[in-house]
């Protein structure tokens, strides 16, 4: 999909105010625009609990930084082993920061056989598998979540969470290092128990419209359900051969949810000869093991939502100004839509006390997003 000005969009807007910023979402005009902005007014609606624990990804320089989020983990980890599963789930050993990421007196750099600072997939494929077998999917929750006190179920969601907060900072971590314009922090904007809706036929060729690029302050379609996808697994393993337990992972996006997620790193797409390298490898790849760069039900790419205009919100500022802007302000304290006032407050953040028992709380009702709307 390209920018924003070639491209019509739907007169009601999207405000995010965080703690000293304001920004303003325009919405694609387009079948799929109408109903996600249909689905975010009913979660705001709804006072759907903001999930600021799985917010803002990416931000090397947080202070969730790598130690503060294995502290995190092996907490959820510890309760997931206190709780009495009918049969038994093994029991998850705790973790330590070396199980994610390599030395940094190994040599750092865009080459593969650097490997200094550089994820380690092996725990989290681990996290993973746990975070599968325990919650379940979308359309099929697992008896182990169903039978989980909310502070159970709150350590399984946690598994997930936390996994991918890693691996994001680990990425931009490491980018920092070498070159700190790379770096990839993003906002992800999901809601506790918000419904899921299929996706429409028409909606899989906007897969093919946009594919694999990335804009600054483009928004894009959340990826609502459990499993990886077929770019992830090609990234994370290294451009496996496909086996069947590899197939098993693999889930192709079919969902939207009225979530979303907004890319505040610097645009990147096949102009930019890395970007290009790594897609003619992928597509290879995909050939090499029988799926069709075209299928669009196959979901290759991420579907654009809308984007925000840069130059009117940020004053035509670059990346790296944006970041430093943005860096100050990780912290969403409304959402709301100009034309009819749809709005929700979120008045806790993640230094409050009991901001993990109002997520509990949600939990209580149940898990709702595993029905279909």
């Amino acid at each position: 999909m390209p920018s924003i000005a070639e491209n019509k969009i739907i007169d009601e807007k999207i405000i995010i105010e965080y703690d000293n910023k304001k920004v303003t979402i325009d919405v694609y005009d387009t079948p799929l625009g109408h109903r996600f902005l249909s689905a975010l007014k009913n979660n705001l609606t709804k006072k759907r609990i903001l999930e600021k624990n799985f917010c803002f990804l990416g931000w090397a320089s947080s202070k969730r930084d790598l130690s503060h989020l294995v502290v995190e983990l092996n907490k959820s980890v510890e309760q997931i082993n206190s709780f009495s599963f009918q049969p038994r789930y093994e029991k998850i050993h705790p973790f330590v920061t070396d199980d994610f990421q390599f030395s940094a007196r190994l040599p750092i750099g865009r080459d593969d056989r650097m490997m200094g600072l550089r994820l380690k997939h092996d725990a989290c494929n681990l996290l993973h598998r746990y975070f599968e077998e325990l919650q379940g999917t979308a359309w099929k929750i697992s008896d182990f979540y169903r039978q989980a006190d909310p502070e159970t179920k709150y350590a399984i969601r946690q598994l997930n969470n936390l996994c991918h907060e890693i691996e994001s900072w680990v990425l931009s971590y490491r980018k920092t290092k070498y070159e700190p314009e790379w770096i990839r922090p993003s906002q992800i904007t999901t809601f506790l128990n918000a419904p899921r809706y299929n996706l429409h036929d028409e909606d899989f060729e906007l897969f093919k419209q946009n594919r694999y690029k990335r804009e600054l302050g483009g928004v894009y379609l959340h990826w609502s359900q459990v499993g990886k996808t077929l770019y992830e697994v090609f990234r994370d393993e290294n451009a496996p051969k496909m086996t069947d337990a590899l197939c098993s992972e693999i889930n192709h996006q079919k969902y939207y949810s009225g979530e979303f997620d907004i890319e505040w790193g610097r645009t990147i797409s096949e102009d930019d000869e890395f970007k290009k390298e790594e897609m003619i490898k992928y597509r290879d790849w995909l050939k090499e093991n029988n799926f069709d760069w075209d299928n669009n039900r196959l979901s290759l790419g991420y579907i654009k939502l809308g984007q925000i205009d840069i130059q009117k919100n940020f004053e035509g500022k670059n990346f790296l100004e944006v970041y430093e802007e943005m860096h100050n302000n990780l912290n969403i304290k409304r959402i709301y839509t100009d034309i009819e006032n749809v709005s929700c407050d979120y008045p806790y953040s993640l230094d409050n006390d009991g901001w993990k028992q109002i997520q509990m709380e949600g939990l209580r009702k149940g898990y709702e997003s595993s029905s279909l709307r």
